[in-house]
């Protein structure tokens, strides 16, 4: 039994849901998500609230059960709040601005990267030390975020990178003469 499929999704005020068939679609005041389930579970919404059921006993389907609930739940929270993922930026030099659609990041490469941001997400820099991403889709968010990072990951001895906001970085010793 999957615990967290058992409870079901309750939709906030200002959230309201519509299913048809595996398909449900989810509207809120930050914008409209769709999710389509496999055949593997039952979608559902009564009392201001969705359920997913499992169809039969499979090992597939109590896989499905718990994954789509929290798929279900992801949509809500994204339309009614949004997604965040903050990134700190730490190195002498090292810095990014926010323009329009482009991230431009000087990184200590020879040359400013320019990092293009998909639609469906907004990066901001309120200082230049420290990037915001924000939008309705955690998977997209978190992506965007994790591309960004790529560009210079913290390194290990001195902490030099960008690294997500309250990330550890383990510090290792240099050589020793």
């Amino acid at each position: 039994m999957s615990r967290i499929g058992k409870k079901p999704v309750g939709l906030p005020s200002g959230v309201s849901a519509s299913v048809s068939g595996q398909t449900i679609e989810v509207t809120g005041p930050k914008g409209t998500r769709t999710f389509t389930a496999t055949d593997d579970v039952t979608l559902t919404l009564a009392d201001n609230a969705v359920s997913v059921i499992p169809r039969g006993k499979s090992k597939r389907a109590r896989q499905q059960w718990g994954m789509s609930r929290s798929m279900v739940a992801n949509l809500v929270t994204g339309v009614s709040t949004g997604f965040k993922r903050e990134l700190e930026i730490q190195g002498v030099g090292y810095r990014a601005n926010a323009q329009g659609a482009v991230l431009k990041l000087a990184l200590g490469y020879s040359h400013d990267v320019d990092f293009d941001v998909p639609a469906g997400v907004t990066v901001t820099t309120p200082k230049n030390t420290e990037i915001i991403v924000e939008g309705i889709d955690q998977q997209l968010v978190g992506q965007v975020a994790a591309n960004i990072r790529e560009w210079r990951a913290p390194e290990p001895y001195k902490g030099k990178g960008i690294r997500y906001k309250g990330e550890y970085i383990f510090r290792k010793e240099g050589k020793k003469k």
